[in-house]
């Protein structure tokens, strides 16, 4: 579903990224790790033609992401704040997206009502603008809005970070049944080994820019990874 090869990416002659080949299956559940630097997000951004390869190329189904909209009506995704309309409230910006994707009010109604427990009452009617809200619960904005085009890929940077422990487990429940029932492609970046594991079914370690690990998840994946990362 997702081929990456020969991808690269310079910032004045420094290497942030290094990716000679890369795939990811269709319905399969792809975690992303590695500390600060290691180039996680820019490898997302490159996914999502957010920027440009210095080289390389990434597909998605076949088609070439640089340039092309072919493959935007099957992704979602959400990496930071700066997807969001801060001036919007909640109500406002989630029909906007809706629109966007020629959803109906009774489309966008389901769609909120399934999103219920994920929100857990902190989302909808209370007025306030995006901006107002926690960073938590402005991701948690952001995950709903990458979800209403129904995509077959969905992609997340740092999906858990900033949210509250029950938000937390809402997330990983709310994003496992999504993997199990709709067979949708995950790919989810974390600093949070335990969360990824969980979540996960494959786990790639970037370092400098390049694949130092491509792990299948099992019972031992957490301590292996655990291990790496305390050297």
């Amino acid at each position: 579903m997702i081929q990456v090869t020969d991808l690269q990416k310079t910032y004045n002659g420094i290497s942030v990224l290094n990716i000679s080949n890369l795939s990811v299956s269709k319905g399969e559940s792809f975690g992303l790790v590695g500390n600060n630097g290691a180039g996680k997000t820019t490898f997302f951004r490159l996914i999502l033609d957010l920027i440009e390869p210095t080289t390389g190329e990434v597909l998605i189904e076949n088609q070439p992401v640089v340039r092309n909209d072919e493959w935007k009506s099957i992704t979602g995704s959400f990496l930071d704040e700066g997807f969001l309309i801060d001036f919007m409230t909640t109500e406002e910006y989630f029909s906007f997206v809706g629109k966007l994707y020629h959803k109906s009010e009774g489309d966008m109604t389901l769609f909120l009502e399934s999103m219920k427990d994920f929100f857990n009452e902190e989302i909808l009617g209370s007025k306030k603008l995006i901006r107002d809200f926690s960073k938590g619960n402005q991701k948690k904005i952001g995950i709903a809005a990458a979800l209403i085009g129904d995509p077959k890929i969905l992609i997340l940077d740092e999906p858990f970070t900033a949210l509250d422990p029950s938000s937390q487990i809402r997330l990983k429940r709310f994003l496992t049944d999504l993997q199990t029932r709709l067979n949708m492609t995950m790919l989810i970046s974390s600093h949070d080994l335990n969360h990824v594991t969980e979540v996960c079914k494959r786990i790639v370690v970037l370092e400098k820019g390049k694949i130092v690990k491509d792990l299948n998840t099992n019972a031992d994946t957490l301590k292996e990874l655990e291990s790496y990362f305390a050297v």
